[in-house]
């Protein structure tokens, strides 16, 4: 990559100061409206078009211990959810400066740790209140209902954050149950932005709705009791279940007798375009690769009675560079490519059913399994006189084939490396070989074919033959889709199977690797989604509520300084709790401060602001409010239930569109959360190298600071 640098003070944590700066070269990837960059190779000056927070790591310099810390957090993230990476990678460089400037003035570093993990555990807590069960979502299918029905829509920020800027859609009564919960963004066909006055006005408490507000809050309130802590970060302390209630100011422990709606999704459409994020030509994809999902495991089982579970392990991609993204596509069974020397092997069995063989490790002469020994004081003596026409990969490879011709095997699938000359013999006999095959592939072909997985040649028999195999070319004209590399798309599958391969096709090599990657995201998006049964309203909601109840926090600490101290550490030295006391409200105010530039950075990204200043500033106004009413989760509520109220303008269009949510998963955003405070806090309390500035005043300013590359 172009070398980029930052200053880096001596006199100030280096740690931490390496986080934020690392975290600082993706924060435009935060958010629906990704920009791309363009990274560079000094060496070889290749560049590669990349807009993921994973993909830009690799191409920094990581070789510090702070960048390893950063990488092994972000590949842990990625490898579970492949999801919520650009949050991790922003609140790492927020909280980070939140902890530099908690150190700056005076906070020892175990109030930091201890009143920062409580903070983000209760936030963690708090916002089950903004979570939508997904239930039923395969019992209600609506085959008449599609994702380009709602796709039309540009979702990223909930309403209140959001700006809008439409003159052809209004608000509908549809049968959203709901309607409090939804999360949108306008997208104005006209292009005229509206001021943000335009959508909210600021409301006083006498005009609120009290009885709503009281009623949503009835469900915070009601989990509080019985709820454990979800996260827990602190090594010190913690928090014990007696004590859990006190620790929340009054205005969290007011409990009321009413209940109110349950809110839910039951529509896989509509949750895939919730949790697309903008995306809608990838979660379309994934869409569909469910519904082909759903529909073979009716087809297995008879009926659809049984539940039915979206299984990721059984979804592929194959991507094809150079063809127009109309070619995307979904497909039943394993699409791969394969070298152009294949066509007429597959033209010779496209029309015939074919036997298949699977091959567990590498089909090459000198492979042996993990564990295997060889024979020692073996030594393989030949005659000098004799004439060997053949090496010993020749007689091998002829063998193989030998065993293929006799048990009438036409396809082999090998989940390691094949042996080129092989491959060459199998093409001259109609044969075709295929390597690098994924494990789920090799055991779905298992199941359908009836054929045994055997780790070498020499073991295959009739019973680990597998049967009724089809073997065809993707496209009808195969040569329409040659890659750069000479390759063609084939597609194989057999009755019952249950694997489904997205085709990505982008015509710039360069995007290739982006699309791949948001598909995957999108997917397991979906997934853990349908896996939890459960979401978050998204679009910002969640951060806002964090944000909101922090400020509360603070102010009330501020109050009531001996209460705070005493609900949260009833066990621990006087010294440890005046210390909370005093310190406690400034530690919390930072942590908040972590989401306000969160949310500032998202809306700034949105382009909606011409900076992040006048964001924040927006969103300043509806946190005084959230704030002043008491209860967060009930003012966002509140909002959402003011798009089915007349408070658009009047020159709107009649015209009458169901507007979809916006979502949000839940573990996996916790989790980045979790993640990125954990890094932090590690690197805060591992980096013995603090100066606070005392007693260097005689040294030179050119060694005060540094330069952090990347």
């Amino acid at each position: 990559m172009v070398m980029a640098c930052r200053v880096v003070n001596k006199r100030r944590h280096m740690g931490l100061q390496q986080l934020s700066s690392f975290a600082e070269t993706g924060r435009t990837f935060l958010g629906p409206l990704k920009s791309s960059k363009f990274i560079i190779d000094e060496e070889c000056h290749e560049s590669v078009l990349i807009s993921s927070t994973v993909r830009l790591l690799e191409s920094l310099d990581l070789t510090s211990a702070v960048g390893q810390l950063l990488n092994e957090a972000v590949q842990a993230q990625n490898n579970t959810y492949r999801t919520g990476i650009s949050t991790l990678l922003f609140l790492v460089g927020a909280w980070s400066s939140a902890v530099e400037e908690c150190l700056h003035l005076g906070v020892p570093i175990s109030i930091i740790v201890s009143v920062m993990s409580e903070g983000l555990n209760f936030c963690s807590e708090e916002v089950v209140s903004l979570h939508v069960p997904v239930h039923n979502i395969f019992d209600c299918m609506d085959s008449t209902k599609t994702f380009s029905q709602l796709e039309t829509f540009s979702v990223s920020l909930c309403p209140f954050l959001q700006v809008p800027s439409d003159t052809d859609l209004i608000e509908e009564e549809h049968g959203l149950k709901d309607v409090a919960s939804q999360t949108l963004t306008i997208s104005n066909l006209s292009g005229r932005p509206l001021k943000s006055s335009e959508l909210f006005k600021p409301q006083t408490k006498v005009e609120a709705d009290k009885n709503t507000s009281r009623t949503l809050k009835n469900s915070l309130l009601a989990d509080t009791c019985c709820r454990q802590s979800i996260l827990i970060h602190s090594r010190h302390f913690n928090r014990t279940d007696n004590t859990e209630e006190v620790s929340k100011p009054d205005g969290f422990q007011e409990h009321v007798t009413a209940t109110h709606k349950t809110y839910r999704c039951n529509d896989l459409v509509e949750l895939a375009v919730g949790l697309s994020h903008g995306d809608h030509s990838s979660m379309k994809l994934v869409e569909e690769a469910v519904q082909l999902q759903y529909q073979n495991a009716c087809v297995q089982q008879g009926n659809c009675t049984k539940p039915f579970m979206f299984d990721i392990s059984r979804i592929f991609t194959c991507c094809l560079p150079g063809l127009p993204e109309t070619s995307s596509c979904v497909c039943p069974g394993y699409i791969t490519v394969v070298s152009v020397s294949n066509n007429p092997v597959i033209k010779e069995l496209q029309n015939q059913p074919v036997r298949i063989v699977l091959i567990e490790g590498d089909l090459t002469e000198n492979y042996r399994h993990l564990g295997f020994n060889k024979s020692a004081n073996i030594k393989t003596v030949l005659d000098s006189m004799q004439l060997q026409e053949d090496s010993s990969e020749e007689l091998w490879a002829n063998h193989v084939l030998q065993v293929l011709i006799q048990f009438k095997v036409n396809l082999v699938l090998v989940q390691g490396n094949v042996s080129e000359r092989l491959i060459e013999k199998c093409i001259n006999s109609k044969r075709l070989v295929i390597g690098s095959v994924n494990g789920s592939v090799m055991q779905a072909f298992a199941e359908a074919a009836g054929a045994v997985q055997v780790a070498y040649i020499t073991q295959v028999n009739e019973d680990c033959v597998g049967n009724g195999v089809c073997v065809t070319f993707w496209r009808s004209s195969p040569l329409d889709v040659v890659d750069r590399n000479n390759r063609i798309a084939i597609l194989l599958k057999t009755e019952g199977i249950n694997l489904v391969t997205a085709v990505l096709t982008n015509p710039v090599t360069a995007q290739m690797q982006t699309k791949e990657d948001r598909f995957w995201t999108c997917a397991y998006r979906l997934y853990y989604a349908l896996k939890e049964e459960k979401v978050f309203l998204g679009g910002g909601a969640v951060e806002f509520l964090c944000l909101s109840c922090l400020q509360i926090l603070a102010e009330q600490s501020l109050k009531k300084e001996n209460h705070a101290c005493s609900g949260w550490l009833h066990n621990t030295s006087s010294w440890l709790a005046s210390s909370l006391a005093i310190y406690r409200p400034t530690v919390l105010k930072f942590l908040a401060n972590g989401w306000q530039k969160y949310l500032s950075t998202l809306l700034y990204n949105t382009a909606n602001y011409s900076s992040e200043f006048e964001a924040s500033t927006y969103i300043q106004h509806h946190l005084q409010n959230a704030t002043d009413s008491g209860f967060p989760s009930s003012y966002i509520l509140n909002e959402y239930s003011k798009l089915n109220s007349r408070i658009f303008n009047s020159d709107i269009s009649n015209k009458l569109e169901q507007i979809p949510r916006v979502y949000d998963v839940v573990t996996p955003k916790i989790e980045a959360w979790r993640r990125a405070l954990d890094l932090v806090l590690l690197v805060l309390q591992t980096d013995s190298e603090i100066i606070t500035g005392h007693g260097h005043t005689q040294i030179n300013s050119q060694e005060l600071t540094d330069f952090l590359f990347l």
